[in-house]
């Protein structure tokens, strides 16, 4: 007789840590890396008790240097072991650009397929818990602009888990970005066993016949929100969770658009340059003879991002959300 699928009510943060057990479980391959990951089990626990579980060798404390870390990586990756690094916030991942988009993204190129590099760059991203400077960055559109990349931002536990197993699966380099403001926020049934989720394609949060709203990461939940509270309006929004950046689904992406005619897209990075304007472009190429309003973006706003004060009124939250909304809709 079958045995039925167990499952656990998890974080967010804690299907991040259930991920990389179960991968690290699986293949001796995997390895941990970064500030804090080991003995003290990471500045958010995402890697607690892994050091306990599989030892030094394989959860390995880095020195405070990102370039160092990710430098590191490539090299394990090239060598065939499938490092996972931590940068503990997506604010210092700058250092560790040059590693990233000058190696990791054309490894696979530049030794015309003899290497890959099967890493997986994690990190807290994005604002809401009132941090200091370099700790709110959502700076994902820089990385989805580099050919050689994947980028992966899960929205719920039980795709987090699936998200990250196909991201330290895959032949390529993955940055994958942890929505922070989120990884305590509620509770879902996560699968104990392995399992993906695909990468390369978006879900269908909420189906709708108005208006389709593109989002992803903590976003997804106060789009949501906006969404039931535009439905007592008569309002009836469809809410496309991306999942991940690139390579983006476009194909969801039009055919959501073909059926509504209208769209939005939510995401806290600053408006210019944010992967609002590319998915815009998208839907201007693809199906321009669809539209029937101009194509709103509900942004964060192009400074740096604000320190305790500002930090709600700078990210999207459901009003603003459903105003920009009402907005399409009512062209």
């Amino acid at each position: 007789m079958a045995t039925q699928s167990q499952t656990e009510n998890l974080t967010l943060v804690e299907a991040v840590r259930d991920g990389l057990h179960t991968e690290m479980e699986r293949d001796d391959d995997v390895i941990v890396m970064g500030e804090d990951v080991g003995e003290n089990g990471g500045v958010f626990r995402a890697t607690d008790g892994l050091y306990e579980a599989f030892g030094e060798n394989r959860v390995i404390d880095t020195p405070l240097a990102e370039s160092g870390i990710v430098g590191t990586a490539i090299g394990m990756a090239a060598y065939g072991k499938r490092p996972v690094p931590e940068i503990q916030f997506m604010g210092f991942i700058y250092p560790a650009f040059d590693q990233i988009v000058s190696h990791a993204a054309r490894l696979r190129t530049r030794s015309r397929g003899r290497y890959t590099c099967p890493m997986v760059v994690r990190a807290p991203y994005g604002g809401g818990i009132r941090a200091p400077e370099h700790h709110s960055e959502s700076t994902e559109a820089m990385f989805v602009h580099q050919p050689g990349l994947k980028v992966v931002i899960p929205s719920t536990p039980a795709n987090t888990k699936g998200l990250l197993t196909s991201a330290i699966r895959s032949p390529d380099p993955v940055i994958f970005l942890e929505p922070k403001l989120i990884y305590r926020a509620f509770r879902e049934e996560v699968p104990d066993e392995s399992y993906e989720v695909p990468l390369g394609e978006a879900a269908v949060r909420r189906e709708g016949s108005d208006i389709s709203v593109y989002t992803w990461g903590a976003m997804t939940r106060p789009t949501l929100e906006a969404a039931e509270n535009l439905a007592d309006e008569g309002i009836d929004a469809e809410v496309v969770d991306l999942r991940t950046l690139s390579p983006l689904d476009e194909e969801t992406i039009v055919d959501s658009f073909k059926k509504t005619g209208r769209a939005a897209v939510v995401h806290e990075a600053p408006k210019t340059g944010g992967l609002g304007a590319e998915i815009t472009a998208t839907l201007q190429e693809e199906a321009l003879l669809y539209q029937e309003a101009p194509v709103k973006r509900i942004t964060g706003f192009d400074t740096p991002f604000p320190l305790y004060a500002l930090e709600d009124y700078y990210l999207p939250e459901p009003a603003r959300i459903e105003d920009g909304i009402r907005d399409a809709v009512g062209f």
